[in-house]
């Protein structure tokens, strides 16, 4: 029996007659819809509906969506709700209006937040790209409009590059998320890369749980977290907290959430996008803050507010440091290329502060990982 069933009280079947691996990548396209459309319900034999229908002949009152793909579709949480359970996560319109990332920016926008110059409305085809490069100048960065994790992204420094890297830009986010419209904005180059951790509750109130660094990046995929972020003038600190809080309250956010924002050298700083969902970086922040983020989450969802549970800004101070490393199966000694293979010995470091001992203590074998890179930046 897997490790993870094991330590389940209870477990279910989803995707009958399917291996592991087609039932869960069994999720259909989503419809191109505009943005206060797509909370509709999953439709046909999908996972979603298939997910409703176990839940409620087993007496499930509630679903926590993880981290993975359903956590950011609005239709899934819609069909919870629709089915009489809980989604234990922000509304379906909320999450609709945040995962669009033109939707995102105009909120912001609206909440006087400071935002990366760029489009307003999604960019479809090459020609309107190579317009707004013409108007707006390089370098600029191709962002898919209706998805994110670095999927369908990509910078351009030089104009005979627009139309090639607008096309494979559009083409992996069609394949990734059902859609290939663009978002195109200034590129910011080396800028640090912040977001700011959130909980909301159900009467309006927002507070944030401080920040994480996620600036160490690879092919636009986080690969080191930090929190708090180091070096950080607290003046510029106090005011990208100010204006995700701020941007949460505008957008009636509810339950657990992320504002991201580029910081330039100068102290500027600019929205980039919200995670209307838990980050797997989230257990950073319940080190230095003492909050069980996902056990907040489903108070919140029973309908207690931050002052039920004692979570009052005041009431929320970081204390120390703490570091997340993301150990996948690639071999930087081969350009990261992807390795597969049986494990034969997984053993973590152990025990309480166990700093960079973590990953020298880190026994992986029978694939290559990228350990040895991570202690390279490090180093």
């Amino acid at each position: 029996m897997h490790m993870h069933r094991q330590k389940a009280d209870e477990s279910y079947l989803i995707g009958k007659g399917l291996s592991p691996v087609q039932a869960y990548l069994n999720v259909p396209s989503r419809r191109v819809l505009p943005h206060r459309e797509r909370s509709l319900p999953c439709s046909g034999l999908s996972e979603c509906s298939e997910i409703v229908k176990i839940a409620q002949e087993n007496g499930v009152d509630a679903i926590h969506p993880g981290y993975g793909f359903l956590s950011e579709r609005a239709d899934f949480a819609q069909a919870c709700i629709d089915g009489g359970i809980r989604f234990i996560g922000p509304t379906p319109e909320v999450m609709a209006k945040m995962g669009d990332k033109i939707a995102a920016r105009q909120s912001a926008i609206s909440a006087n937040v400071q935002v990366v110059p760029g489009t307003d409305n999604p960019v479809t085809t090459t020609k309107e790209a190579v317009e707004f490069v013409k108007d707006h100048g390089l370098p600029v960065i191709f962002k898919a409009a209706y998805g994110g994790g670095g999927r369908g992204m990509r910078v351009v420094k030089n104009l005979q590059d627009v139309e090639e890297s607008f096309e494979r830009a559009s083409s992996e986010a069609l394949s990734a998320f059902g859609n290939g419209a663009m978002f195109i904005e200034r590129f910011i180059e080396r800028p640090r890369h912040i977001e700011v951790q959130l909980l909301g509750d159900k009467t309006g109130d927002v507070v944030h749980l401080y920040e994480r660094d996620c600036s160490v990046q690879r092919r636009h995929q986080k690969v080191i977290e930090m929190a708090p972020a180091i070096n950080l003038d607290p003046k510029v600190r106090k005011a990208m907290l100010d204006d995700a809080v701020k941007l949460a309250k505008h957008v009636g956010y509810e339950n657990a959430g992320t504002v991201e924002f580029l910081l330039e050298k100068t102290g500027k700083f600019y929205f980039i996008e919200v995670n209307a969902r838990l980050q797997v970086e989230h257990t950073i922040t319940e080190e230095i803050t003492g909050v069980d983020l996902v056990q907040s989450q489903i108070r919140i969802a029973e309908g207690r507010t931050l002052k039920d549970l004692e979570l009052m800004q005041e009431n929320i101070k970081p204390q120390g440091c703490a570091i997340q490393c993301r150990v996948t199966t690639e071999d930087p000694a081969k350009n990261f290329q992807p390795d597969t293979g049986r494990i034969e010995v997984f053993r973590s470091g152990e025990g309480f502060g166990i700093r960079h001992r973590a990953l020298k203590e880190f026994r992986v074998r029978g694939v290559k990982t990228n350990i040895p890179f991570l202690l390279n930046v490090f180093q």
